[in-house]
Formats: structure tokens, sequence, C-alpha cells
């Protein structure tokens, strides 16, 4: 699943654009909310919704494929 931000919540810090090692988020951290660009990049690292300073901003649910322990 892509992470979705809330554009209700979010203030277009762009700490998640500076964050991603992956580029999935564009936009210019001057108050506009980031658009998710890249969504089949992510690979659910969370750290753009651990270092949000915005609690809420942005959702992230992990696949089921990857929440199933491999044996």
């Amino acid at each position: 699943m892509p992470p979705e931000i809330d554009d209700n919540v979010c203030t277009g810090c762009g700490k998640c654009v500076d964050l991603c090692a992956e580029d999935v988020f564009f936009g210019s951290g001057r108050g506009e909310v980031p658009m998710v660009t890249y969504p089949d990049v992510c690979f659910h690292c969370y750290c753009c919704v651990l270092d949000c300073p915005e609690e809420g901003a942005i959702h992230l649910r992990t696949p089921l494929t990857m929440m199933v322990p491999y044996k």
C-alpha cells in the first residue's frame, strides 16, 4: 500500500521528501503538501511516518505479504 498524505493535517514542511531514500515523495517544502509520485517504490521503512512532526499526516499500511513471517 502506498503512503497517503492527509492534506488537512500536513503542514508542508518537506521532511518526508528529504528523508525518503527512495524518492517516493515530491514537494518543495515551502508550505506545499508533497505528492506521492512513486508509490510502487516504497518499501515501508516507516521513516516518513516516524519523523513527521504532524501526527497522523502520513498513513502507511504494510501489505499482508510483508506481514507474514518467512520460514
